[in-house]
C-alpha cells in the first residue's frame, strides 16, 4: 500500500536564549554522539505550533485542551439558552461530560477564601475536545434537559442507550485539526483516544554546547545617590545553538482522523490539505517563548527541507551524530548544510528512497548554498501551497485503482 508521509527538516540558529527550561531553570540538553547538545523538547515546539494555529485557522477548526472543560461547555449552553444561570449550566455540562467521556467532573479540592465563589467542576486531567464536539454536545444537552435546565431530566435522558451512545459519538467525530495532528488521550475511555498523525522530534544542536550564566541586577528607581546597591539580583542560564528540527506527518492517518471535516460540501481532501498547510507554516515559523522578554530570540530557519514520501518517515539527524565543528570564520550553519548535502543523497541512494521531484528546499544566505541541489528551491508561501497540492494529488492517486496491464484500448 502506498502511504503519504511528509518529512520536515529544519536548521535554525537561536541566539543566547533559554527557550525551554528544565526543573533547575537551565536550558534543556541531551548527550548525542558523546557530546552535550542543546535541546528543545517536542512538547515545547508542539505547543508553539498549536498557538500559531490560532493565526492560521478558523476557531471552528481548533480544539481546547483543559481541565476546565465543564466551563467551556457551560459557556456554550448559556449561549444556546440565556435563561440558564451559571450554576445550572455547570451542572448540566458536568453531567453531559461524565456521560460522554466517562471522566470524573468534580469541583477541585482546594480552599476557597471568604467571599469567593465555589470553584467550577473540573476534570482530573487535561481533556482535548474540538469546538465542533463541544457545540454538538451542548445542543444534545439542551435537548435532553427538556430545554429548561433540568439536570434530573438530563440524567433520565442519558439512561436511554441510544442517547448515551449519541453523546459518546459526538465527542469521537468532527475532530479538530490540532487533535487530528497531535492526538488525544482519554484515560477513562480509551476508545475515545485519537492516535497522533504527527511525530515531532526533540530539537538538538548540531554541535556541542555549554550553558552560560548571566548575573543580573535591577536598580530601585526611587533610590537616592546615598543608597548604593541593587534592588534585586539574580542569575539566569542560557546558551546559543544551531538546531536540527524534524517532524513527520502521516497524512493518511491525518485524513482518517479528520474524517469528512466540518463542511459536508467540501471535497474529501480539502480538510487534510488545510491541516497540512497549517502544520507546515506553524511548525516552520513558530518558536517557543520561554524567557523571550529576557532574550528576544526571534529568529526564522536558515534552511527547510520538505520531502513527500510513499513508504516511511526518515530523519536526517544521523548526519550530526559527529558534532559539527566551528568554521574558520566562526559559525556552524555552513558545515551543517554541507553535511546534509552529502548525507541525504548517500542515505537515499543506499536505501532506494530518493525522490527529487517531491523535495522542496527553502534556504537563506550563502551558508545554505550546499542544499541547493537537494530539491526544488521555493519560498515559504510557494512551499506551503505546492506541498498542499502535492499531498492532495498523491492521496488521489493512491485511491485510484491501477488498471491491469494490457487492459487499455
Amino acid at each position: 500500500m502506498t502511504r503519504t508521509i511528509l518529512d520536515v527538516h529544519v536548521l535554525q540558529t537561536v541566539p543566547p536564549s533559554n527557550i525551554n527550561r528544565d526543573d533547575t531553570g537551565s536550558p534543556k540538553s541531551a548527550v548525542y554522539g558523546g557530546v552535550r547538545r542543546s535541546r528543545v523538547s517536542s512538547q515545547a515546539w508542539k505547543r508553539a505550533t498549536r498557538r500559531k494555529f490560532e493565526e492560521l485557522l478558523d476557531p471552528s477548526e481548533l480544539g481546547v485542551r483543559t481541565k476546565k472543560v465543564a466551563e467551556a461547555l457551560a459557556d456554550r449552553l448559556a449561549a444556546l439558552d440565556p435563561s440558564l444561570d451559571r450554576t445550572a449550566a455547570l451542572e448540566l455540562a458536568s453531567e453531559a461530560l461524565r456521560t460522554a467521556t466517562g471522566s470524573k467532573i468534580e469541583p477541585p479540592k482546594r480552599k476557597v477564601k471568604d467571599g469567593e465563589p465555589d470553584p467550577a467542576p473540573e476534570s482530573s486531567y487535561l481533556m482535548f475536545l474540538s469546538a465542533a464536539q463541544l457545540d454538538g454536545l451542548a445542543a444534545l444537552t439542551i435537548k435532553g434537559s427538556d430545554g429548561n435546565g433540568d439536570v434530573k431530566a438530563l440524567k433520565e435522558f442519558f439512561k436511554a442507550k441510544e442517547n448515551k451512545a449519541a453523546a459518546r459519538q459526538l465527542v469521537d467525530t468532527r475532530h479538530s485539526v490540532d487533535i487530528a495532528l497531535f492526538g488525544r488521550m482519554v484515560a477513562d475511555a480509551t476508545d475515545l483516544n485519537v492516535e497522533a498523525a504527527t511525530q515531532v522530534a526533540h530539537a538538538i544542536s548540531v554541535h556541542a554546547v555549554d550553558n552560560e550564566s548571566d548575573y543580573y541586577t535591577a536598580v530601585d528607581d526611587r533610590n537616592t545617590d546615598a543608597e548604593s546597591g541593587a534592588g534585586m539580583i539574580g542569575v539566569v542560564d542560557f546558551n546559543s545553538a544551531t538546531l536540527y528540527r524534524y517532524a513527520a506527518v502521516d497524512v493518511n492517518r491525518l485524513q482518517a482522523n479528520l474524517g469528512a471535516g466540518l463542511d459536508d460540501s467540501e471535497q474529501a481532501a480539502a480538510p487534510t490539505r488545510r491541516a497540512v498547510e497549517a502544520f507546515l507554516e506553524g511548525f516552520i515559523t513558530s518558536l517557543p517563548t520561554g524567557k523571550v522578554n529576557t532574550f528576544g530570540h526571534h529568529t526564522l530557519p536558515t534552511a527547510v527541507i520538505v520531502k513527500l514520501r510513499t513508504k516511511r518517515p526518515i530523519s536526517f539527524v544521523a548526519a550530526f551524530e559527529r558534532a559539527v565543528r566551528q568554521g574558520d570564520e566562526g559559525g556552524f550553519v555552513r558545515e551543517a548544510c554541507a553535511r546534509l548535502a552529502r548525507y541525504v543523497p548517500d542515505l537515499e541512494k543506499a536505501y532506494g528512497v530518493a525522490d527529487a521531484d517531491r523535495t522542496w528546499v527553502v534556504r537563506v544566505g550563502e551558508d545554505a548554498e550546499p542544499l541547493a541541489g537537494l530539491g526544488r528551491e521555493v519560498g515559504i508561501e510557494e512551499l506551503i501551497s505546492t506541498v498542499g497540492a502535492a499531498v492532495v494529488e498523491q492521496l488521489g492517486s493512491a485511491e485510484r485503482p491501477v488498471e491491469p496491464v494490457g487492459s487499455g484500448a
